[in-house]
């Protein structure tokens, strides 16, 4: 299979990296509090299954990076993201980072969209549970890094209130508009800089951040996004993040035009990620192979 990334310099299927396709989380579409559960725990399941013996490296070049299991999902709902987070917080013991490309902010609080049929104090209503919320769920559960988190693609409008919400929250915010001053080196090196090379990091993915005459295929399209070159420029500049988790999700194949484009999008973007993912850990290969010759040089 012709899989190597030119972009990128590595073919991911062909490299250290052990690639399962763990097939659907069975979610009932009659409950918001069991389809939680259900995602929830499903991810806890898989985040923690150690990876296969022959995809990690020998010992003179074991890492933590090459033994840690990473999961890509793809989507569907955006709020697939906050059970990932929680299998994440509790897989590696600490607040994750997020990177969130998206035209939308998606840190609201549930009680912005008013309703008579709730209380807006009770953190338990089920239908606070959406994929404009789950950030904000995310926050008020400790499960993202407060002060290392960025939002990048943003374009949408918002309402007085929002983006304070979304500042208390810890979230550095990457206008789409930005490109045109820094250009796509510019937003891939401030994103580095706000999350850094070594805290883990979950990216997650809305479609919507490229341009809907681009990408039609999504729910909440706003126009005058980047272009899909743009978005996987990018992301190659971010490749050395230290992901131990990503999403690439709002692709409505109902809302797509006859050539797929935005499922075709949807699945360069899930190669880059990958790519990025196993070439770190030939990075990380490399790393320790170079200090067990310094040892051995030693002696």
């Amino acid at each position: 299979m012709r899989g190597f990334n030119t972009r990128a310099g590595v073919n991911p299927y062909d490299s250290w990296a052990h690639i399962l396709d763990c097939g659907d989380i069975p979610v009932t579409p009659f409950d918001n509090g069991l389809a939680l559960r259900q995602m929830s725990e499903a991810f806890v399941e898989l985040g923690s299954r150690p990876p296969p013996p022959h995809s990690s490296a020998s010992s003179s070049q074991s890492s933590s990076y090459l033994d840690t299991s990473r999961l890509i999902t793809l989507g569907g709902d955006h709020s697939i993201a906050l059970p990932a987070l929680r299998a994440l917080r509790a897989k590696h013991g600490r607040p994750i980072a997020v990177v969130h490309f998206d035209a939308h902010l998606d840190t609201w609080h549930p009680a912005k969209y008013p309703s008579a049929w709730f209380d807006p104090t009770d953190e338990t209503t089920q239908s606070f549970f959406t994929h404009g919320t789950m950030f904000w769920m995310a926050a008020r559960e400790g499960l993202i890094a407060n002060g290392s988190s960025v939002h990048a693609g943003l374009r949408c409008r918002v309402a007085v209130g929002d983006e304070d919400e979304d500042t208390t929250q810890g979230w550095v915010r990457i206008a789409t508009d930005d490109i045109d001053e820094l250009g796509v080196v510019g937003i891939a090196d401030r994103i580095v800089q706000q999350v850094g090379t070594e805290a883990p990091v979950y990216l997650s993915i809305d479609i919507d951040t490229i341009d809907p005459g681009l990408a039609p295929g999504t729910g909440t399209p706003e126009p005058g996004g980047w272009t899909t070159r743009e978005l996987i420029r990018i992301l190659r500049g971010i490749e050395g993040l230290n992901l131990v988790g990503a999403d690439v999700v709002e692709v409505a194949p109902s809302y797509d035009g006859n050539g797929e484009q935005t499922a075709q999008a949807a699945a360069q973007i899930v190669f880059e990620i990958l790519s990025s993912m196993v070439k770190r850990g030939i990075e990380e290969q490399e790393k320790a192979t170079g200090e067990e010759k310094g040892r051995k040089d030693e002696l």
